[in-house]
């Protein structure tokens, strides 16, 4: 399965339901796609029992943040912040514990503080503001930000890491690590461990599908400024080997040769038909392909419209630039709070 990059235009887009004349087939075809990116995401370790160390805890306004970190498979630790509701950990009884959120930050040298604390950007802070709404939210540093950037380099290098694992790729980290997290969150007596969505804005807007698309304890993705198509992607070589954050360094090769072995529409779609809200802009001018991104919404919407969950996915488009502004941020929380809080909506 591979399309010639050049050749990727409306007409000969890669349709998800192409050839598909009943579930068997899609079912199917969502293999051979899942296949195709468990090998370009390379080697991960098996998963492991949560184990994780409080360091510190702090008592905010409205929850407590706890500073901790967790084991991984590769043998090293994430840094996180738990941020838990000030309200009983301890459910009354007839009650059921809180839903949770895995929340993945930008790319921001500070890591998990961009969005979990006060000192984050304007339209950033989506950890503390979920806490806010009665979540439990796990906000880890992704490998080469905050607390775990590499002695003596700068954040979003990379290279040490394939240095130790050649085999794996930055991509496969991620996705173990926030794996390991949801194991956390699932641990936890206060939390529900079948209401555990993902949020993220940019790295962690692609982070965040890219983990529902291999695990299915994410029970419903937000995504913002997180979808790019090969598709009219003036840089696709951002995905692949380059001096500073290389995501899928096997890319790079395919690239050269004017093919691509996926289109990023196919990894989201893998976590059909969870619910899953795309917010994406005209004005990105880290991901300006917009009219791609509307194209491949469109298909994915199909999808979900013939497996018969329309209202499991909400795609929406603006003319901000690469930003998560304060409507957009309400609205994704209310599609949130209907999918992993109203007892009408759990399945």
């Amino acid at each position: 399965m591979t399309y010639p990059l050049s050749r990727l235009t409306e007409e000969s887009f890669p349709g998800l339901l192409n050839d598909i004349a009943d579930h068997r087939d899609w079912e199917m075809k969502r293999d051979r796609i899942a296949a195709v990116w468990q090998r370009y995401i390379g080697w991960m370790p098996a998963p492991i029992p949560p184990r994780y160390v409080i360091l510190s805890e702090e008592h905010e306004q409205d929850h407590t943040r706890i500073h901790l970190t967790y084991a991984t498979g590769y043998g090293d630790e994430v840094t996180a912040y738990l941020l838990i509701p000030d309200q009983p950990l301890a459910p009354a009884v007839g009650e059921i514990p809180y839903p949770a959120m895995l929340a993945l930050h930008p790319t921001d040298p500070h890591g998990k503080d961009d969005i979990a604390t006060k000192a984050g950007r304007a339209g950033r802070r989506y950890a503390l503001e979920l806490v806010a709404r009665g979540y439990v939210v796990l906000a880890p540093d992704t490998i080469t930000a905050g607390e775990r950037i590499y002695e003596g380099t700068e954040p979003f290098q990379t290279a040490p890491f394939y240095s130790a694992y050649p085999l794996s790729t930055a991509v496969g980290k991620m996705i173990h690590d926030h794996q390991q997290g949801i194991s956390l969150l699932q641990s936890l007596p206060y939390v529900n461990a079948d209401r555990v969505g993902a949020i993220g804005h940019s790295l962690g807007g692609y982070n965040a599908y890219f983990l529902a698309a291999v695990d299915d304890r994410v029970k419903a993705v937000v995504s913002s400024c997180g979808f790019c198509p090969f598709m009219q992607d003036p840089t696709p070589d951002r995905w692949g080997q380059r001096e500073w954050f290389s995501h899928i360094p096997k890319l790079t090769d395919d690239l050269d040769d004017g093919f691509v072995p996926f289109e990023f529409h196919e990894i989201m779609a893998l976590m059909a038909p969870r619910p899953l809200f795309n917010w994406f802009t005209q004005n990105d001018a880290i991901f300006p392909n917009w009219q791609a991104a509307a194209f491949a919404s469109r298909d994915i919407h199909r999808l979900y419209q013939w497996l018969g969950r329309e209202e499991h996915y909400t795609s929406l488009m603006g003319h901000e630039g690469h930003n998560f502004p304060d409507p957009i941020r309400s609205i994704s929380y209310q599609f949130l709070d209907r999918w992993l809080k109203e007892e009408s909506s759990i399945k």
